[in-house]
């Protein structure tokens, strides 16, 4: 059986086995021949080649078959160029740095991590000022070199751009320097590998794989909280890397500080190198990845025309993230090209009814929370946490109003939010913004922008 038929067979199995477990297990494996009736495989370490051979090798052994293919038994096994000597080697004489892998090496001993993104690119990232410090953060990590901020920890609500980021960190360090070994998963896979690692008592198998990498990415890391056991090889990992000037790159919804039950150690280990916030996007972002992505559907639909307009009203309309943002033109341009009619503001608001009217909702005090902490440049930790410094309390007393003011949310429920406080804490901080507000005229200027950018 050539390469390019066990290629076409491989694509068979995806049915079989799902695009999860395909992407991760059936994908980084390697044909290398077929000899009477038992097909042999390369896999990138020995407990990849045992998690496969105990989970997949009966699926794989049915496509061999219903192939044509006269197959009893698959085997598995790790070619001897494949193996990390080089990383063994420095376990035992750690005063010598471990040498690099060739780039064939590199490449034969692919490691299982998710499968990226071609479109997540940093050409195909549109700056604006929410995230332009991120960005400007990830473009310096993806530059290689010597480590200048470790970890790298990316946050922010869900569309806002950090997956998109830290697809383009690896697409271009490959490019860059493609004898690199960069590992990219999420959380959730981190934690299911070391799981099936400790059931099969392979757990030094996956201290092998996690520790022998270049560059290391995590997205997601707040699903491992209060996952005790997967938190504590997280934190042995982190530290193995570090120690060995390797690049760690992370994201999470929220600032290391913010999220619940992940351990005090950990927080403290992400909080060390450099953490950057993706804020909520604006007009002008949101107006500028629509004309790129118009752009590249005009291209996809010749001759399909866009009325002056729509592009501006879906940037003002649609707020909630850029997937949903891009989703919407994605369905206008479909659909305009299907009915064969040019692209009018009537059509937009007909075709995209259901995500105006889902983009038509509450503010939310999270929400409030980070304008407020944007607009008077302190931290959204420091908001929430029990700091009483003027410079943030009084900012803090500005959220808590507008909370009051703008969302149907209690005062015990408000309280929740900023950081378990009392409901009589919010009372005290709604009627001091009122009473200032009399006789502050650059507070009333503060709130009324506020409102305008929390409202527009």
């Amino acid at each position: 059986m050539t390469n390019e038929a066990w290629g076409k067979l491989r694509e068979d199995l995806i049915k079989r086995v799902g695009r999860n477990n395909y992407t991760t297990w059936i994908e980084p494996i390697r044909l290398a021949e077929l000899q009477g009736s038992v097909a042999r495989f390369e896999v990138p370490t020995s407990f990849f080649g045992d998690w496969v051979s105990r989970n997949f090798s009966d699926h794989i052994l049915h496509q061999l078959n219903a192939s044509g293919q006269d197959v009893s038994r698959v085997e598995f096994f790790v070619p001897q160029v494949s193996q990390p000597r080089a990383v063994r080697a420095a376990a035992s004489a750690p005063a010598k740095p471990a040498p690099r892998l060739s780039r064939r090496a590199a490449n034969d001993e692919e490691l299982p991590g998710a499968t990226l993104d071609a479109r997540f690119t940093f050409d195909s990232f549109v700056v604006g000022k929410p995230n332009e410090l991120a960005h400007a953060a990830a473009r310096r990590v993806a530059e290689g070199g010597p480590v200048t901020f470790n970890p790298l920890f990316l946050y922010g609500g869900v569309g806002l751009g950090k997956t998109h980021l830290m697809h383009a960190i690896a697409h271009e360090l490959q490019v860059r320097q493609p004898d690199l070994r960069v590992l990219y998963l999420s959380a959730e896979q981190f934690m299911y590998r070391f799981v099936q690692a400790l059931r099969d008592k392979q757990i030094m198998d996956f201290k092998e794989i996690f520790r022998s990498v270049d560059v290391l990415m995590v997205d997601d890391v707040q699903f491992i909280a209060g996952k005790d056991s997967t938190q504590e090889e997280f934190f042995h990992t982190f530290n193995a890397l570090v120690d060995q000037n390797k690049q760690i790159i992370i994201s999470a919804d929220r600032a290391p500080g913010e999220i619940k039950d992940l351990e005090d150690r950990i927080k403290s280990r992400l909080q060390c190198g450099l953490v950057v916030d993706l804020h909520p996007t604006d007009y002008e972002l949101r107006l500028g990845i629509l004309q790129q992505k118009a752009e590249t559907y005009r291209q996809q639909y010749p001759g399909l025309q866009i009325a002056p307009g729509v592009l501006d009203f879906l940037a003002h309309r649609i707020t909630t993230n850029v997937r949903v943002l891009e989703g919407a033109l994605t369905r206008l341009f479909a659909f305009a090209s299907l009915v064969g009619r040019e692209i009018t503001l009537e059509l937009a608001q007909d075709c995209l009814a259901d995500i105006l009217r889902a983009s038509d909702r509450k503010l939310t005090i999270e929400e409030i929370q980070r304008k407020v902490a944007e607009h008077y440049n302190i931290r959204l930790s420091d908001m929430i946490g029990p700091k009483r410094l003027r410079n943030i309390a009084r900012p803090r007393q500005v959220a808590m109003y507008l909370a009051k003011q703008l969302t149907p949310r209690s005062l015990p429920e408000i309280g929740r939010r900023f950081g378990g406080r009392d409901h009589t804490t919010i009372m005290h901080g709604v009627k001091k913004i009122e009473e200032l507000m009399a006789t502050d005229s650059q507070l009333n200027d503060d709130l009324n922008l506020l409102k305008r950018l929390l409202q527009g």
